[in-house]
């Protein structure tokens, strides 16, 4: 590797500005950005079938990892709601010996209302409908990134139970293929 690479991964809950930061680090940063959303709408449309995008983020994943591999700053813009999730990322960046710095973003809900309200009406090409409730559930299944996590002096976790690594548990979470 000529550089190090560092990885760079937007967590947060829907409208809260993950994908207007990441288009910021993009540039900023020379990054390859990877926005799960953008590649869902482009083969999808007005669908969101949650199994195609579970392997469009995992074949994403490969992207940027090979990416990092290169010396290439790379921006995973999928939300990473889920702890272990943030952990396998961490890891993988971990073992290619490249940096990671994660970046939270979080807003009341009355502003992520006013945003997603505005996003419905202004560009609704751009995104699919959420619900007040869409919006409340996702919050209660959100684990919040605690401050050592964000700032990496927390260590990574060890896999879930049955699981060896968190390579193995990256590509069960994220499938190479829709079966």
């Amino acid at each position: 590797m000529m550089g190090q690479a560092t990885l760079f991964l937007t967590v947060g809950l829907p409208c809260t500005g993950k994908t207007t930061a990441a288009r910021r680090i993009e540039i900023e940063q020379e990054a390859l950005r990877l926005t799960k959303d953008e590649w869902v709408k482009a083969l999808y449309g007005p669908e969101n079938p949650p199994s195609a995008g579970d392997v469009i983020e995992g074949r994403l994943i490969q992207i940027g990892l090979r990416a990092l591999e290169l010396g290439t700053n790379v921006v995973i813009d999928f939300g990473l709601w889920d702890r272990n999730e943030r952990s396998a990322l961490r890891q993988a960046a971990a073992d290619l010996g490249v940096a990671v710095q994660m970046r939270y973003f979080e807003l009341t809900l009355t502003e992520q209302r006013r945003r997603r309200d505005r996003r419905q009406a202004a560009a609704p090409h751009t995104t699919w409908p959420m619900s007040d409730r869409d919006l409340a559930e996702w919050a209660e299944r959100f684990d919040i990134p605690t401050p050592g996590e964000l700032d990496g002096s927390e260590p990574v976790d060890n896999p879930p139970a049955g699981f060896t690594t968190w390579d193995g548990w990256r590509r069960h979470r994220w499938p190479s293929t829709v079966c």
